[in-house]
């Protein structure tokens, strides 16, 4: 009897030991699953086009990413700091802004340029392009680029890039001033001596032309168009910015030995800089 009472007993144990252990393994999953729910990345889209007269052809073309597991206003009016119309952040609220977008553009092509644009008789393509596309996510920082091109008539088309980083942890759009102490004016030194480091790939009839030969300023500014990785901080130039069009756009690396001594601590820390 007493073995019997004991084997029961036994048996009830592990029974409400398996239970725990199911429930706690339960726990952890639901844990992991919450943590892979945390950041969540869409998009929506646009691809259109319509004829204005027998010669011109317009299109439109742009993509929004969607983050429909960021909550913060503030964080989200300036990731969409391009668009200021957008006051609906989900998925259907963009998609509905770039329909409206497009037909907005199409519009304005139309009664803009009325008075003339009967006038070409050589086929022409315009167009209206932008682009957000997510470049990483790691520490807690989120590098968006975002670019835009277009062409409505002239010698060729224009197009620029801007960088940013977002802060997901501070629920921010990061700073230089987050990442760095060192005054503006040591870190345009710093371009203008790191400038042809990453060359545009710009090509004369003698070869390739370094970007030094093309710049149109005497001093590089330190902008807010940055980016980095786990060995740069980037600044990014569009055409015209800061040398001719031929360049096309340019990017100087900033090492982080470069700013050694001045690089903020918790950045420095999130990012496991040495």
């Amino acid at each position: 009897m007493k073995n019997t009472i004991a084997v029961i007993a036994l048996s009830s144990f592990l029974a409400v030991t398996a239970c725990k252990k199911n429930e706690t393994a339960g726990s952890a999953e639901k844990i992991e699953n919450k943590a892979t729910e945390e950041f969540v990345v869409d998009s929506v889209k646009v691809n259109d086009s319509t004829k204005i007269t027998d010669s011109l052809k317009v299109s439109f073309t742009s993509k929004l990413l969607v983050f429909p597991t960021l909550k913060d206003k503030k964080l989200l009016d300036s990731i969409y700091f391009q668009n200021e119309k957008i006051k609906d952040f989900s998925k259907a609220g963009l998609q509905a802004y770039l329909d409206n977008e497009k037909t907005s553009y199409f519009n304005s092509v139309k009664n803009d340029n009325k008075d003339w644009v009967s006038d070409v008789t050589y086929a022409q393509n315009w167009y209206s392009s932008s682009h957000m596309n997510l470049i990483s996510n790691s520490n807690g920082y989120m590098h968006i680029q975002y670019l835009g091109s277009g062409y409505e008539g002239g010698a060729h088309d224009n197009y620029g890039f801007s960088e940013r980083v977002f802060d997901l942890k501070n629920n921010k759009k990061l700073e230089l001033k987050d990442i760095t102490s060192m005054p503006k004016n040591k870190i345009e030194a710093i371009l203008m001596k790191n400038i042809d480091k990453i060359n545009s790939g710009t090509m004369d009839g003698d070869g390739e032309v370094k970007n030094s030969e093309m710049l149109l300023v005497d001093k590089i500014p330190a902008s807010d168009n940055f980016y980095f990785d786990d060995k740069n901080l980037y600044f990014h130039y569009s055409p015209y910015e800061i040398a001719a069009f031929a360049a096309g756009d340019i990017t100087i690396p900033v090492s982080w030995e470069d700013l050694k001594g001045t690089l903020n601590t918790e950045f420095k820390e999130r990012m496991k800089i040495k």
